[in-house]
């Protein structure tokens, strides 16, 4: 056999053990982002266990309009049943404050939430798209999901993100290599707090690259300098005289002062980095 027929195999396998989870569970709310993943598993959900679905979408400060927009197409498209509801994450000092654990606050809140509505319609399971790679990262919200027992089907059967890009594609699904998103508050260094207007302006600036073609964008906030985080092919069409031009023009209409290239490219996760090397200091 030979290695693309044994990694197909196993991507089956997983795909196979994640329907029969879903089928044991009988009846699921999914926080539903309209992302790769959560996508996926709503898609999956829907198709084993029918109207025993209810997708709830998320709306708040942290998140621009139109990922909302598009789940909320996605749910419809599916023809399973959706609720939006609202956070305010900005309002606990514990997140907008912005420390490392900021993800933490911002899940316990929407995840009680969504406990809640679980309870009220009689369901007995709360899942996330979290994926198996979820695990190698700095992911504070994750220990919100294990104290209050919500479930990742996802990372249960070990499922990496290109594996689920590729079993979407398998579905027709439209999110199969949609760009990773992650809440704009993301975007802040670490203890710099994170304000609707900063929120909004960094919202303006990569719909801006997202105009001008650009796929997979971060604008990483310091302030009045906005660095720019572009996948590394990329680098020549940002650097052509006209579009440079036109960023510096369009972010300083912004309110960025200093506007710049990030030379390591697009990452998942670069203001972990900081924490990253301190930890690496203290170790032995």
């Amino acid at each position: 056999m030979s290695l693309r027929a044994k990694r197909g195999n196993l991507i089956f396998s997983k795909f196979e053990k994640l329907k029969e989870i879903l089928s044991e569970m009988g009846k699921v709310l999914i926080a539903f982002s309209g992302g790769v993943d959560s996508t996926f598993l709503l898609k999956v959900a829907q198709d084993v266990l029918g109207d025993n679905v209810l997708a709830v979408i998320a709306s708040s400060e942290t998140y621009p309009e139109r990922e909302r927009e598009e789940a909320i197409r996605f749910a419809q498209m599916f023809n399973v049943r959706y609720m939006v509801i609202h956070t305010k994450e900005l309002d606990n000092p514990e997140f907008s404050n912005n420390p490392p654990e900021r993800c933490y606050f911002c899940k316990k809140e929407l995840f009680l939430k969504l406990k809640d509505i679980a309870d009220a319609e009689d369901i007995p399971y709360v899942l996330d798209g979290s994926n198996y790679e979820d695990t190698t990262d700095f992911r504070p919200g994750m220990k919100a999901a294990e104290e209050l027992k919500i479930r990742s089907p996802l990372k249960e059967v070990q499922l990496l993100k290109k594996e689920i890009r590729q079993l979407s594609r398998k579905l027709d699904l439209p999110t199969w290599d949609k760009p990773s998103f992650a809440c704009l508050s993301s975007r802040f260094p670490y203890y710099s707090e994170i304000d609707s207007i900063s929120l909004k302006q960094i919202d303006q600036a990569e719909e801006f690259l997202r105009g001008l073609g650009f796929k997979q964008i971060r604008v990483r906030h310091h302030g009045q300098t906005a660095r720019i985080e572009i996948e590394s092919d990329e680098f020549p069409k940002i650097m052509k005289s006209e579009i440079r031009k036109e960023v510096v023009r369009n972010f300083r209409k912004l309110g960025y002062t200093y506007i710049t290239l990030d030379l390591a490219g697009y990452r998942t996760g670069s203001m972990n980095e900081p924490l990253n090397l301190e930890e690496k200091k203290h170790k032995p």
